[in-house]
C-alpha cells in the first residue's frame, strides 16, 4: 500500500475521488488536497482530504477496515496540514466514529445528533478560551476603573457645589437659602438604564454586519440595556461583500457611544458554510440543522463560559427561513435567549441586504436611512472599488485590458488588473475615512495615503503601473464624497432642503473636488506632462490634474447625464457607449503619449461615428485595430470608472 496525492481541482482526479466517496456512501466536498491510499493494483481503498486545517471526506473501504489504514491516513493528513502552517487540525465526522478519532488524539469540541466536531494539535480551543477570559477580565478592570472615575467626579462635583453654596452664603448672609430639587437626568435611549440585582452580568451578540446598519446598532443598544457588560462578536468568515476587518471596524465605530459594550474578534470555531462539510449527511436538508446545532454547542460549551455570559441576544427574523430556524434552535439549546424586534423604517425592516441592494442601484438616499454615518465611508470605498471592477469587466473595449484580451498592453492582463484593484481597495477605505471629517483633509494627508497605495499596487503587480491614473482621480472623488456625506449626516434635512435635490448635491461634490485638486502641485514625468510636451503647444492639452482642478466639467455636464440616461433605458451596452462618449471628448494623454496628436484626434472622430451607429461587431474590430496600432485610451477608462462611481453615489 502507498499514499498518493490527488488534486481535487483537476477534473479527472476529482472524478476518481467522487467515485470512491460514492462507493462508500459519501459526497464530495470542497478541498484543496486529497490523499489516497492504494493497494498493490493501484485501486483506491482509503482516502481523506483537507480544506485549510479541516480534514474532510475520510473513508475506508469495508474490506480494509480494521487494518489500521485510518491511522496512517489521518497521521499523513495531520502532517501535511502542519507542513502548511496549521498547528491545530479540525475534523467533522459521524458520531459513531468519535471513539476511533479519540484514539488518534482528537478531542471533542461539539456534538449534534448527526455529527461531531473534533480537533487535535497545539492550542486550539484552549487558546481561544484563554483569550476570551482575558477579554472578560479586562472588561471587569475597565468597569472598576470607570466606576472609580465616576465616584471621583461625583465627589468633585459635590465639593464644587458645596463651595458655591458657601460662596453664596458669604456674599449675602441676610438672604435665606433654599435647597433646589435636582432636575432628573433624562437618559439617551442608547444609554444603559439602571440595572437591578437580577440583571444578567454579561451577554453576547453574534452578528455578521455586511455592512453594519442602524438595525444592528438598535439590537446592540437594546441588549446593552439588559446586561452589565455586552460582548459583540463579529463573524470572522470572509465570504461577505465587506471584509472581516472592515465589518469589525464598522461595529467598533458604530457602538463607540456605549460604555458597557465590548467588540471582540470572531472565532474560527464559528461554523460556516465554507468550512462545514455536508458529505457524510444522508440528506442535504440535514446539513443546516446540524451546522447550527454544532455552532450552538460550541458556543454553549466554550465561548459563553469563557466570557462568563449567561444570555444571548438576537434580532427577530421576518423573512429568512434559515435564520428563523437558527433562532428557534437557539431557544432549544441555550438557557436564556432574548429576541429584539427588528428596527423598521417606513414599514420595512432595516437589513444589510437592503443596503447592498441600494448600493447596486446607486441609491445613496436610501442608504443614508439605513446605516449610521460611521458606516458610510466603507460603503463609499466599496462603490469606488466596484466602479473600477465594472470598467475592467466591460468587454470588449478598444485597445484596453478586458475579459477577452490584453488590448495594446504587453505587460498587463485581466488577472493583474484584478489583483491591482483588490490591492487598492483598503486605501480607498483609508481615503474615505480621511474625508469623513468636519474640515477638508490637507494635500499632505491625501498624498501620503496615495503614495502608500501606489507602492502597494506596484508591489502587487511587479512594478506594472496598472491604476496610477485611476488612483488619483478616484482617490480625490472618494475623499470628496465622504466629506459631503459627513456634512449631510451632520444636518441632513436642512442641507438637502437647501441644496434642493440631486443637482445641487452634485454641484457641491464638484466644488469639493476642485478644492482638493487645487492644493496639488503641477506634476512632472507623468504621461499627461509628457503628452503636453509632445503636443508642443499646438493645442491646449489637459492632463489628469488639469481636469481635476476644473472639477471634471465634462464628466458632470456630459458623461454622467449620458450614463444615467442609458441606465434608465436599461441599455445592455451602457458602459460601452459611455466609454465611447468619453473618448469623443477627452484629450486622452495616454493615447497621445503612445502615438501622437493626430492619432488622438482620429480616435475621437472614429468613436463619434461608432456612437452614432453602435454595433458591437464594429467595436470588436476597433479593439483589434487599436491593439495592433498600440492605441490604448487609458485616460478614458479612468473617466469611465469615475463616472460610474459618481453615478453610484449621487443618482
Amino acid at each position: 500500500m502507498e499514499i498518493q496525492t490527488l488534486n481535487p481541482t483537476t477534473p479527472r482526479q476529482r472524478q476518481r475521488i467522487e467515485a470512491f466517496l460514492k462507493r462508500n456512501g459519501l459526497r464530495f466536498d470542497d478541498m484543496h488536497y486529497y490523499a489516497a491510499v492504494t493497494d498493490d493494483d493501484g485501486e483506491m481503498i482509503a482516502g481523506g482530504g483537507l480544506k485549510g486545517n479541516v480534514i474532510k471526506c475520510v473513508a475506508v473501504d469495508d474490506a480494509h477496515k480494521g487494518e489500521a489504514i485510518a491511522n496512517t491516513l489521518i497521521s499523513h493528513l495531520i502532517a501535511h496540514a502542519n507542513d502548511e502552517g496549521h498547528s491545530n487540525v479540525m475534523l467533522f465526522t459521524k458520531p459513531k466514529n468519535r471513539q476511533l478519532f479519540e484514539s488518534l488524539s482528537f478531542r471533542l469540541l461539539a456534538e449534534a445528533p448527526e455529527a461531531v466536531l473534533m480537533e487535535t494539535g497545539i492550542g486550539g480551543i484552549n487558546n481561544t478560551v484563554e483569550a476570551l477570559k482575558k477579554i472578560r477580565e479586562e472588561s471587569e478592570k475597565y468597569k472598576e476603573y470607570n466606576k472609580e472615575c465616576k465616584e471621583n467626579n461625583k465627589e468633585c462635583k459635590e465639593n464644587s457645589e458645596e463651595c458655591k453654596e458657601e460662596e453664596k452664603t458669604n456674599l449675602n448672609t441676610s438672604t435665606p437659602q433654599h435647597h433646589n430639587t435636582t432636575t432628573p437626568h433624562h437618559l439617551n435611549p442608547s444609554t444603559p438604564q439602571p440595572l437591578t440585582t437580577t440583571t444578567p452580568r454579561r451577554g453576547v451578540v453574534v452578528m455578521n454586519c455586511n455592512p453594519f446598519t442602524l438595525g444592528h446598532r438598535y439590537l446592540i443598544e437594546q441588549a446593552a440595556k439588559q446586561v452589565e457588560r455586552l460582548f459583540v462578536m463579529v463573524v470572522r468568515e470572509d465570504c461577505s461583500l465587506f471584509a472581516y476587518a472592515e465589518r469589525k471596524a464598522m461595529v467598533e465605530q458604530g457602538v463607540a457611544h456605549l460604555e458597557n459594550v465590548t467588540v471582540i474578534d470572531g472565532s474560527e470555531y464559528a461554523i460556516s458554510q465554507t468550512t462545514f462539510p455536508t458529505y457524510f449527511l444522508k440528506r442535504l436538508d440535514d446539513a443546516a440543522d446540524t451546522q447550527m446545532l454544532l455552532d450552538l454547542d460550541l458556543f454553549r460549551r466554550h465561548i459563553a463560559p469563557a466570557l462568563g455570559a449567561t444570555v444571548r441576544f438576537v434580532g427577530t427574523e421576518p423573512t429568512d427561513r434559515l435564520t428563523r430556524r437558527y433562532n428557534q434552535l437557539m431557544h432549544e439549546v441555550l438557557a436564556d435567549v432574548r429576541e429584539t424586534a427588528r428596527l423598521e423604517k417606513k414599514g420595512n425592516a432595516v437589513s444589510a441586504s437592503r443596503v447592498r441592494k441600494a448600493m447596486e442601484q446607486g441609491d445613496m438616499s436610501t442608504i443614508r436611512q439605513l446605516v449610521p454615518p460611521t458606516t458610510l465611508p466603507y460603503i463609499i470605498a466599496h462603490l469606488a472599488t466596484q466602479a473600477l471592477q465594472a470598467e475592467l469587466d466591460t468587454t470588449p473595449k478598444p485597445g484596453l485590458v478586458d475579459k477577452d484580451n490584453n488590448g495594446a498592453h504587453r505587460d498587463m492582463d485581466y488577472a493583474l488588473m484584478q489583483r491591482s484593484i483588490d490591492t487598492l481597495h483598503p486605501y480607498f477605505v483609508k481615503l474615505a475615512l480621511l474625508g469623513c471629517a468636519d474640515a477638508l483633509p490637507t494635500h499632505t494627508s491625501i498624498r501620503d495615503i496615495g503614495i502608500e497605495a501606489e507602492r502597494a499596487m506596484l508591489s502587487a503587480t511587479n512594478g506594472v503601473n496598472t491604476h496610477k491614473g485611476a488612483l488619483f482621480s478616484m482617490g480625490l472623488a472618494v475623499v470628496a464624497a465622504a466629506h459631503e456625506e459627513r456634512k449631510i449626516a451632520a444636518n441632513e434635512e436642512q442641507i438637502l432642503k437647501e441644496r434642493n435635490g440631486g443637482e445641487d448635491v452634485l454641484v457641491s461634490l464638484q466644488t469639493t473636488i476642485k478644492a482638493l485638486a487645487a492644493s496639488f502641485p503641477d506634476t512632472n514625468g507623468t504621461h499627461g506632462s509628457k503628452a503636453k510636451l509632445l503636443s508642443k503647444g499646438a493645442t491646449a492639452i489637459k492632463g489628469a490634474l488639469d481636469n481635476a482642478r476644473e472639477g471634471y466639467e465634462m464628466l458632470f455636464a456630459e458623461w454622467l447625464p449620458f450614463y444615467i440616461e442609458r441606465r434608465k433605458e436599461h441599455d445592455e451596452h451602457t458602459l460601452h457607449k459611455t466609454l465611447l462618449r468619453i473618448m469623443c471628448d477627452l484629450d486622452d494623454t495616454n493615447v497621445i503619449y503612445r502615438t501622437d496628436l493626430a492619432t488622438a484626434e482620429e480616435v475621437k472622430q472614429e468613436t463619434r461615428a461608432l456612437l452614432d451607429s453602435f454595433e458591437e461587431a464594429v467595436l470588436k474590430d476597433m479593439d483589434r485595430r487599436y491593439t495592433a496600432r498600440n492605441i490604448s485610451p487609458g485616460g478614458a477608462a479612468d473617466m469611465l470608472s469615475l463616472t460610474i462611481f459618481i453615478g453610484s453615489i449621487q443618482t
